[in-house]
């Protein structure tokens, strides 16, 4: 299905914005019946850590299974990792283009476009046809990526990263923003962490998230995901006893020492698994 939609047919929290969009051109989805749902704008750097990865699969999968629309920018980087764990996990996701409607920019995710639509998600653009994307409509459209949305979450960004001027739209559209707490020695981690210094919301877990919007959404526990073959294999039999010490997990899972763990820390930074003390590992 394909839309367009005059300034008065727009979502009513974009004819609100700063700038407000003349015309929307839309594929897939109708906009305004998705943006009745809960949503989410998940950003970050091209530029992307395995934490990062790790972090903004996690959170958008996590988010996306308990019914939460995730808005990105089609962008290498966390944008389109956010595209592709919610896919991954069944659920919404719209991408708001910089060029015209029928230009996806980069090129080479024209097929996670095309998924998106299949999914019943959509994509968005101020622009028809095929106009090609110019460095100011990167700025310019990620006020709509902020506008439609009810919150803002920033996974990874460096200080100058882009996706900072989106979490300043969204606070001058009095939307909620969220940052990931990292590394304070990896400058990839420099623009998030900043940005909790000046009042973001820091996220550890979605329910951060829902507790900061007042949303009831996670109504049970799901299963944690696991991203490599390494984490299947720990969670695999972590699932199987209450506690664990570390020397039985890495003697069962059969991983080199260096793997597991790596393995270990990113399980624990992303909340899946906690130390009980002792070198006792329990599931979250």
């Amino acid at each position: 299905m394909s839309l367009t939609l005059d300034s008065s047919e727009v979502p009513k929290r974009l004819s609100v914005i700063a700038d407000p969009p003349k015309k929307l051109f839309i594929k897939g989805c109708d906009i305004r019946k998705l943006v009745k749902l809960p949503t989410i704008a998940i950003v970050g750097s091209r530029r992307v850590s395995a934490y990062g990865k790790h972090i903004t699969e996690k959170l958008a999968g996590e988010l996306a299974a308990d019914g939460v629309v995730i808005i990105s920018g089609l962008a290498l980087g966390v944008d389109s990792i956010a595209h592709q764990a919610v896919l991954d996990a069944g659920g919404l996701t719209v991408a708001v283009l910089p060029g015209g409607i029928d230009r996806v920019y980069p090129r080479s995710h024209e097929p996670l476009a095309r998924s998106i639509v299949a999914s019943g998600g959509g994509l968005v653009s101020e622009s028809g046809g095929e106009v090609s994307p110019q460095k100011f409509n990167f700025l310019i459209r990620n006020r709509l990526i902020s506008g439609l949305a009810d919150g803002v979450l920033i996974t990874e960004a460096a200080i100058r990263s882009g996706s900072l001027n989106t979490a300043r739209h969204a606070l001058e559209q009095g939307r909620t923003v969220f940052a990931v707490p990292g590394n304070i020695t990896s400058e990839l981690s420099g623009g998030t962490n900043n940005l909790i210094k000046l009042g973001a919301t820091p996220v550890t877990c979605v329910q951060d998230i829902y507790d900061a919007m007042g949303w009831e959404l996670a109504k049970k526990k799901t299963s944690p995901v696991a991203y490599t073959p390494a984490e299947q294999s720990l969670l695999k039999i972590m699932h199987k006893h209450d506690a664990m010490s570390g020397e039985e997990l890495l003697k069962l899972s059969k991983l080199q020492s260096s793997e597991f763990f790596e393995t270990m820390t990113m399980l624990e930074i992303s909340g899946t698994i906690k130390a009980l003390g002792g070198n006792l590992w329990s599931l979250k």
